[in-house]
């Protein structure tokens, strides 16, 4: 097709279970996408791995796959913008680029008996520096239990000679050659090791986990060239000018740029995000955290993070066989007109927000003779609207003011989810034309930073609803349907304790 030279971004966007790269114009329109999957690795229960080679392997395969959809060459491409999995922790030889372990992946229990010690001795001081609870799902912690269990690492680190990054950090470093060691804010304010109030690294918290300063990538704005790409790779040099982690990329693809505005991203889990404003705000329940910065300017938001949400209805089918693809879910759920007590907390790695139960663990509840395999899938699909509910509960404690909710992400398309969610939140749900988001984020910044987009109003224009889901539900019924949902969940707490002292964990 005929095109300008130069007139298109590319966002890669790398997520727990597949990694994409999607080519924007800047209508916006999806003029091109690659995605390569890759595989999860359980060594033990609780534990999630992936190896760093095969996320490399799948990105450039999915950046050809999508030059080829759009029949592009990389000299058409403007500039590069990156989103990722956040808390996914990758060490490497900075000699060789080598992974030394696989990638701890954010879902992974592995540290849980660190984090005890830390909430124990030192959660006011994480929260107080960082805005993020002390919790398996960070980086920090694994970079630790890195250094404490693989022989010789602490060893090499201290002379300098290993570098951590999350997933972004490992993607420029090696879209790069290994000349950037970068992340931006709002992936480092996910390592548990971020002053998020003077955006650095904090020397107190290092100290605290015992890990080198010399590890750590350079913490940069969120929209900057931070380096051009190898051109033994793509036979071009293409500048990498975004970088952002996933959930802040998904707010800022909806064009959420004023207080108040709110995104939740239902993917493997579910992630509810509010913009505070260019302060941060303190919350018991939920994580504070950098949405991203332009310039010298941070905007704050709050998050409530859900681990398990389109990963239940994934396990429905392959675990359970209750269902043959993701998508007969909605068919099979809209057969009845309710769970009919039945409900299904979906902690099979802890619970998120507002809970942060790292030893919850999963479980249906309200079984009869009478339930059949559509109670169960409607429970699953109730379950995830419940869990977006109790963060947006805790949200208001704050003072924060929701009006409405956008959404994005593979599950937001079942409108019956949407429904449910709209119904149990008393909220409008808004669904975007392009539900690419986090990708569209990402290339946000990108063309922010090279002149491609010229600036927030401009991006903001663009925005436009494909779908609206008005409430239905009275609210004393929304509210006793909500309440009998927290006693369901009292029920999974603290089960692998239970399990542990029983000797079966």
């Amino acid at each position: 097709m005929p095109h300008e030279n130069n007139c298109y971004i590319m966002a890669l966007d790398e997520g727990t279970t597949s990694a994409r790269a999607v080519i924007f114009s800047r209508e916006p329109s999806v003029v091109g996408l690659g995605q390569h999957g890759f595989p999860q690795i359980y060594p033990r229960p609780g534990w999630v791995e992936h190896s760093p080679d095969d996320i490399w392997a799948a990105q450039l395969a999915a950046i050809k796959d999508a030059l080829k959809s759009a029949h592009l060459s990389p000299e058409d491409i403007a500039a590069i913008g990156v989103t990722n999995q956040r808390e996914t922790t990758i060490l490497w030889d900075k000699a060789t680029g080598k992974p030394v372990y696989n990638a701890i992946v954010w879902q992974c229990r592995r540290t849980a008996e660190i984090v005890d010690d830390l909430k124990r001795e030192y959660g006011d001081v994480f929260k107080d520096r960082t805005g993020l609870i002390p919790d398996s799902y960070f980086s920090g912690p694994k970079i630790k239990w890195l250094l404490d269990n693989v022989a010789g690492l602490r060893e090499r680190a201290l002379r300098g000679e290993i570098l951590f990054g999350t997933v972004d950090s490992f993607l420029i470093w090696r879209l790069t050659g290994g000349r950037v060691h970068i992340t931006d804010y709002s992936n480092a304010s996910r390592t548990l090791l971020f002053n998020i109030h003077k955006l650095c690294w904090d020397y107190d918290l290092l100290d605290i986990l015992g890990i080198p300063e010399s590890l750590l990538p350079e913490p940069k704005p969120s929209s900057q060239i931070y380096g051009y790409t190898d051109p033994e790779l793509f036979g071009a040099s293409i500048p990498i000018a975004g970088n952002l982690g996933d959930q802040q990329a998904a707010l800022f693809g909806q064009a959420a740029f004023d207080e108040g505005m709110a995104k939740c991203t239902y993917g493997t889990g579910s992630f509810l995000l509010i913009n505070i404003g260019g302060c941060p705000r303190k919350s018991r329940d939920l994580l504070t955290t950098v949405a991203w910065c332009i310039g010298e300017k941070a905007t704050y938001a709050l998050e409530g993070s859900i681990f398990i949400s389109g990963a239940a209805i994934q396990w429905l089918k392959e675990s359970l066989g209750l269902i043959n693809d993701l998508f007969e879910i909605e068919v099979l759920a809209s057969t009845v007109k309710g769970s009919e007590g039945v409900f299904f907390v979906p902690a099979f790695v802890g619970l998120g927000a507002p809970y942060w139960d790292q030893y919850a663990r999963g479980l249906i509840i309200g079984l009869t003779r009478g339930t059949s395999r559509a109670h169960i899938a409607r429970a699953a699909l109730e379950a995830i609207a419940y869990l977006t509910c109790d963060i947006i509960e805790s949200a208001k404690e704050t003072g924060v003011k929701i009006s409405e909710l956008r959404v994005d992400g593979g599950a937001s398309k079942n409108n019956l989810l949407m429904q449910i969610q709209a119904d149990i939140l008393g909220l409008r749900i808004i669904r975007p034309r392009i539900l690419e988001t986090t990708s569209l984020g990402a290339a946000y910044m990108a063309g922010l930073a090279v002149g491609y987009w010229n600036s927030l109003s401009e991006i903001s224009s663009m925005w436009m609803a494909e779908k609206i889901f008005e409430p239905s539900m009275d609210r004393y019924d929304r509210d006793k349907l909500h309440r009998v949902w927290k006693e369901a969940v009292k029920r999974s707490l603290s089960w692998a304790k239970v399990l542990k002292e029983a000797g079966l964990e």
